[in-house]
């Protein structure tokens, strides 16, 4: 029997964010699977994307990207009055601005989300995946 492991990968540097982004590039996003919860300083993104760590490229794995500790979230180009709306994450960057980090989310035609954090705190984890017989 073949065994299917989900994977799960924390992010505490900009080097672990870097992981998280080459993961999740190319990765699709409907507007209502983002959400921010100020009262808990956490914001969570579900994501569809491919395999990338493994040969198979096929596969789409729904994943949860949540980041910790946010002070605030920002968007640009993004209409919340749409939320069937797919975004495409291209990557996600992170600048250091005065005490705090910026975490940028980009994604296609020019939209992105920026977070503000006093930490990196970031968690990548897998849920299923999506085109697999066996789920």
């Amino acid at each position: 029997m073949d065994k299917k492991f989900l994977k799960k990968i924390i992010a505490q540097s900009p080097e672990d964010l870097q992981m998280i982004s080459a993961c999740c590039s190319e990765g699709k996003v409907k507007i209502s699977d983002i959400k921010y919860l100020p009262s808990n300083r956490i914001f969570l993104i579900s994501i569809l994307r491919k395999d990338r760590e493994n040969e198979d490229d096929n596969k789409i794995i729904n994943s949860i990207i949540k980041f910790e500790f946010v002070q605030s979230s920002k968007s640009k180009n993004i209409d919340q009055n749409e939320p069937e709306t797919e975004l495409e994450l291209l990557a996600i960057d992170l600048f250091k601005r005065e005490h705090n980090f910026e975490i940028t989310l980009l994604f296609s035609k020019n939209r992105f989300i920026t977070l503000t954090s006093e930490i990196i705190e970031a968690v990548l984890e897998d849920q299923k995946i999506e085109n697999d017989k066996s789920n």
